[in-house]
């Protein structure tokens, strides 16, 4: 990669961001609008700018890589996806208005306890924190990969100049200046992704009609799989997975809920959540069509491709077989989507720990605004030691197992969820919530190695599915039945 070029990049963009940060901070710095961003968010600008922070580099890059292994099967979990949007924006988002939450695990006290409370904001926090640094990790490895290396710059500075970066424009105002800084990164994101599939189109000369025969005739283009149980691209898995990935991975979700919960009101939420769930199924073959169009440049070219799907498209940009403008395209567009989604995630985690650990409601503003920037800074630099850690370990594990660890860790979160909603008429025994949240994911594990052995069969993203179910289980085994003595708090 041209390095010089990559750095005036970084910094032109950097400074976009930083003056829209200034401009919003100057006059709205207090905690209702780093939290809230004040509930004044236009819907259609949140919902524009959730497109970027629900993706990542992560999918930026190791979804045009996916086709190679998997085809284009990726597609079935994305037509769940709409589903589970339809289940936060008519079940999740009217139960958060109503209470008028600020975090959204204070639904767990109201309705099991404060261990269920405390126990679904930790699964959050810790999730949350490691699959987070893992996205920027991943697009920080490719910038140092291919420039930062050939200058001598160790790895552990360039993940603090990020985060550095990343602080500055977002611990005055938080959400509020996210709202729109999104708006841009995502234009940014998906700019870039219709220029590189051009630019692959330009390199083979191929037209509109060209580039979508190309596509259709490829043997990648495979969508379905309905034959083989034992695939983890099954589409009963995959379809019935992505239902309860969406719900986990936002509807449940402090850093994702936060943007829909600083629109107006509950309409315009929903608005929200119903738009850009829409854009996910175009979005997400667009990447798809991607990878196909760049493994056809590569056997056109005689390109010998990396044995890491991850590694394609970073590899073809670098070594310029798709010119410069590919190179500035891709790296604009690695940034804008890196940003979107560390940004909303460093401010979220800052939220659930300033509200449900240490209830930062019952200090003064003044106090309560350094306690927050205290906390923002210090998961600034646990996002740095964490991806330090990666590097040590050279663990580049991408979308798939970033999903695998999902259905572990949000499993118990979801279970929560679920058992609160469907079981009004249960009262759970909130002291033992949080011994069933450690076992249901330590017993999924152990099942997963049994049925492996034993008949073959490996959970895919269903585990996260078989994860709550097992603490719903636990909760009302050792639950009971309310009685006229004991009433649920109307939420």
């Amino acid at each position: 990669m041209n390095g010089t070029l990559i750095l005036t990049i970084i910094i032109l963009y950097f400074s976009v961001l930083l003056l829209i940060s200034y401009f919003i901070g100057k006059k709205h710095s207090e905690n209702d609008a780093f939290f809230l961003g004040n509930r004044k968010s236009p819907w259609y600008v949140v919902a524009f700018g959730m497109i970027g922070s629900s993706l990542s580099g992560v999918t930026f890059v190791s979804v045009p890589g996916m086709v190679g292994n998997f085809d284009m099967t990726y597609m079935q979990m994305v037509f769940g996806f709409l589903l589970g949007y339809a289940v936060i924006a008519f079940v999740l988002l009217p139960l958060y208005y109503r209470m008028n939450l600020v975090s959204i695990y204070s639904w767990l006290e109201t309705r099991i306890g404060v261990r269920a409370y405390k126990t679904g904001a930790s699964f959050f926090l810790i999730s949350r924190t490691v699959g987070s640094a893992a996205r920027l990790y991943v697009a920080v490895l490719i910038l140092q990969t291919y420039v930062f290396d050939a200058w001598n710059i160790p790895f552990g500075f360039t993940a603090a100049g990020f985060l550095l970066m990343i602080w500055l424009y977002t611990f005055k105002s938080g959400i509020r200046v996210i709202v729109w800084t999104d708006l841009l990164q995502t234009f940014f994101l998906l700019a870039a992704l219709f220029l590189i599939i051009w630019q692959a189109a330009q390199k083979m000369d191929l037209d509109f009609s060209g580039v979508v025969t190309s596509v259709k005739e490829n043997p990648h283009f495979r969508i379905f799989v309905f034959d083989d149980w034992h695939s983890r691209q099954n589409f009963f898995k995959q379809f019935i997975s992505g239902i309860f990935v969406t719900i986990a991975m936002t509807g449940i979700d402090q850093e994702m809920m936060q943007k829909n919960l600083s629109c107006k009101n509950l309409k315009a939420a929903q608005k929200n959540v119903c738009s850009y769930s829409l854009s996910f199924i175009p979005v997400n073959f667009l990447f798809l069509c991607l990878g196909i169009l760049l493994v056809n440049f590569a056997n056109a070219n005689q390109i010998t491709l990396p044995s890491k799907g991850d590694d394609i498209l970073p590899m073809l940009v670098s070594e310029g077989f798709l010119g410069i403008s590919a190179l500035v395209f891709f790296t604009i567009g690695i940034i804008a989507v890196t940003f979107a989604s560390v940004d909303s995630a460093l401010t979220g985690l800052t939220t659930s720990i300033c509200v449900d650990m240490i209830g930062i409601k019952k200090y003064e503003e003044k106090k309560a605004k350094s306690i927050r920037i205290g906390v923002h800074l210090a998961l600034s630099l646990t996002f740095i030691v964490i991806m330090l850690i990666f590097k040590a370990i050279n663990n580049t594990s991408i979308i798939d197992t970033f999903y695998m660890i999902v259905s572990y860790t949000y499993g118990p979160l979801l279970g929560l969820f679920a058992f609160g909603i469907l079981f009004k008429r249960r009262r759970a025994n909130d002291k033992f919530v949080p011994y069933i949240c450690i076992a249901a994911p330590l017993l999924c594990f152990a099942i997963d190695r049994i049925l492996n052995v034993t008949i073959g069969y490996r959970f895919g993203y269903e585990l996260l599915i078989v994860n709550s179910l097992l603490v719903m289980l636990g909760m009302v085994s050792t639950g009971s039945y309310l009685t006229q003595k004991h009433t649920i708090r109307k939420e």
